[in-house]
């Protein structure tokens, strides 16, 4: 079934709050991987638990009224009630298991009766904005191993990665953004396709030395690349170390948080794996942990050999050492390597999606980032590049790291902008892999200096002051590797429709949000959270 979001001006519910859920929704599946499953991404991250789950979503946000609350359990609406005008119009939990029982055992078992389903980070609350979604994020990892071990220039060097899905499929872009050479494998030829498609791939393979020519040729020439070599990473990875190819990065992207609906074995052919999920689920189980500790024994000997080496957060690491890869975590997590020092400020991926599905609104908001945001180079660099670079998927959407005033600050003068008619109606939001939004020991809150890593209340806390702070859908997931007991996160969306009562919900939802931000990472006592409230005067009670 196709799903295309709905564009214009014209209200098929009863306020753009509630239309703008509705297009984020029809949004997600516009852009998803498997649209006929209601998964987004990540093999089984869905927008609705099921097709009825769905209809019902619909009607519901068709008819809501704006002092009413959908809840939402796990991707099936389970009731209405009266709230008021400042409450959200959405509230919803999905994948959260009591900790005991939070196994990768049990939530197939409770997925299987279809009693719960696994949301990602941003397809269960409809916030995903296709590949685009974590560009920047990926680009700014390239960005921050330049400058840390090539004198600031991937010009010339070589990238190795795997995986072209929904969120992987990024890397391929971001990556010639970066100005590297960079090969991405993937075992799905359809994935490679689509990537081509919509502008984020351009060039695909199935021979090996074909590929190695093309990136050869490319590091030559110091000229960026991304090509897409069809077949199994373990194999190709492999490969690769035994002919002395020794890549200058190399990371991996596939859905390795999933042994059984995500990773694809070598020993298992992709037409035939779908029939042995169902036949023989422990075979494919153990023969994806098998391969996987296969790729990271690679990657490690990479590392050894000298290529800069980080899992992207995907669980790799975790699933190799459970099969038997004892050094699995001498390869660092890209948040501590790269990311922490922007985090800690509560610098994240903040993105917004122009909901009349007008490209000119998304330009408008550009011209005014570059504008205002003039002494702010990680803004302007990006916007330039993407303006130029960054197809648009679905929606027309944008993403840029930004931190705490400077989100509102924008979104105060898009809502202007909407209410004096230069735009129509936009939806902000984020990633859930933000400063106080997630809890996951082995990704986001990895190696923290106070060792609080697994501590989720932060998340939750998060969630409820986005609820206490009037925005507009609130969600707290859970999940992770083998969708249980790996992370807790949360998730926003406010919409801009030019009101003042908007112009309140977005002063308060997104700066208390980034206040969060800031209090989680100087509770844990990172120097720079401290630096930022004691700019912005955040009261924090410091003990």
């Amino acid at each position: 079934m196709a799903i295309t979001a709905a564009r214009g001006t014209e209200l098929r519910a009863k306020g753009w709050r509630q239309e703008a859920l509705l297009r984020l929704l029809e949004n997600n599946l516009e852009n998803g991987e498997n649209p006929d499953e209601l998964v987004v991404y990540g093999s089984i991250g869905k927008a609705a638990r099921d097709w009825k789950s769905y209809d019902a979503i619909v009607a519901i946000l068709k008819t809501i009224e704006e002092d009413e609350t959908l809840i939402i359990q796990s991707g099936k609406p389970i009731g209405v009630i009266p709230t008021h005008k400042k409450a959200p119009i959405v509230i919803m939990a999905n994948g959260n298991i009591v900790g005991h029982w939070a196994t990768s055992a049990e939530f197939y078992k409770l997925y299987d009766q279809n009693l719960t389903m696994w949301g990602g980070l941003t397809a269960g609350d409809w916030q995903y904005i296709g590949s685009q979604g974590v560009i920047q994020g990926t680009y700014e990892i390239f960005k921050a191993i330049a400058r840390e071990h090539f004198s600031g220039d991937l010009a010339g060097k070589f990238i190795l990665s795997a995986g072209l899905g929904g969120m992987s499929g990024a890397q391929p872009l971001a990556g010639v953004l970066a100005g590297a050479a960079i090969l991405v494998v993937e075992v799905d030829e359809e994935k490679a396709d689509k990537r081509i498609a919509t502008g984020f791939l351009q060039k695909k393979t199935t021979d090996l030395s074909q590929a190695l020519a093309w990136i050869r040729e490319a590091q030559a020439q110091k000229a960026a690349i991304s090509v897409g070599l069809i077949g199994n990473a373990a194999d190709i990875y492999t490969q690769l170390l035994d002919s002395g190819v020794i890549p200058d990065i190399v990371t991996d992207q596939t859905a390795a948080h999933d042994l059984l609906y995500g990773y694809v074995p070598s020993n298992i052919a992709l037409s035939e794996i779908a029939q042995l999920r169902k036949e023989d689920p422990d075979f494919v189980i153990d023969s994806a942990g098998k391969a996987i500790a296969k790729e990271v024994a690679a990657i490690l000997a990479f590392q050894k050999a000298g290529s800069i080496v980080f899992d992207n957060g995907n669980n790799i690491r975790t699933q190799a050492k459970a099969y038997g890869v004892d050094k699995a975590f001498d390869i660092p997590i890209f948040t501590e390597a790269f990311l922490r020092p922007l985090f800690e400020r509560a610098i994240g991926p903040f993105r917004w999606v122009a909901l009349s599905g007008d490209q000119a609104d998304i330009q408008k908001i550009d011209q005014f980032l570059l504008k205002n945001f003039a002494d702010n180079p990680i803004v302007t660099d990006w916007i330039r590049l993407a303006e130029k670079n960054v197809p648009v998927q679905g929606l027309p959407a944008r993403i840029c790291w930004l931190g705490h005033t400077e989100r509102s600050r924008l979104a105060v003068a898009v809502n202007d902008m909407v209410a004096n008619g230069e735009i129509g109606p936009v939806a902000f939001t984020r990633d859930h892999l933000d400063a106080g939004a997630m809890t996951h020991p082995n990704i986001m809150t990895e190696n923290l200096q106070d060792g609080s890593d697994a501590i989720s209340d932060w998340p939750l806390l998060n969630a409820l002051v986005a609820t206490s702070s009037q925005a507009d859908l609130v969600a707290i997931h859970a999940g992770g590797g083998g969708y249980a007991g790996y992370m807790q996160s949360a998730g926003l969306t406010i919409t801009a429709d030019g009101t003042k009562a908007a112009r309140e919900r977005l002063l308060s939802a997104i700066d208390n949000d980034t206040r969060t931000g800031l209090l989680r990472y100087a509770d844990a006592g990172y120097a720079g959270a401290k630096e930022e409230i004691a700019k912005h005067e955040v009261r924090r009670v410091d003990l």
